[in-house]
């Protein structure tokens, strides 16, 4: 499935970003939100192979909660996309994976990815990671609300 126009995408975008929103109104544990975050990302967002977070311990980033198949469980700083993104913390999209030098591959279904890092007061939390099974599967306008999305996620929980 894919979005008939970007119009229709950013819409759906929006209205994502409101239920994230509602759903984390009166929740703020970490766990509990980003469970639900990365449950939420998995069912709006089409071809998603992989919605989760990996969270960084202060030293290299750790398998928190996600959707999707069995996946890396630890990540070292600048390795594999999260760890480029975590190492230079700013959102990276990766329009196929096969022909990133750097890419480490937990799912054969995974074809682009985007990574969005997690930073709160300057502070490295960790990184949203979705794989989409088609190749170009992000662009800008992912970029642009999926970097909203961890905003509000950002704001209302309690790190």
């Amino acid at each position: 499935m894919k979005w008939e126009t970007p119009e229709e995408k950013e819409v759906a975008y929006d209205l994502l970003i409101k239920q994230q929103a509602a759903i984390i109104e009166l929740e703020h544990d970490k766990i509990a939100n980003l469970a639900n975050a990365s449950a939420l990302l998995a069912d709006a967002l089409p071809n998603t192979v992989f919605a989760g977070f990996y969270l960084y311990n202060g030293k290299e980033l750790v398998l928190g909660p996600f959707q999707g198949k069995v996946s890396c469980t630890r990540i070292k700083m600048g390795k594999g996309v999260c760890g480029e993104v975590a190492e230079a913390r700013k959102t990276l999209i990766v329009t196929n994976v096969k022909t990133h030098e750097n890419y480490i591959s937990c799912d054969s279904a995974a074809m682009s990815e985007i990574v969005v890092p997690l930073i709160k007061n300057n502070q490295l939390l960790g990184v949203l990671d979705l794989d989409s099974s088609e190749i170009h599967g992000y662009d800008a306008c992912d970029q642009k609300y999926l970097e909203k999305f961890v905003d509000v996620l950002l704001q209302r929980t309690n790190w």
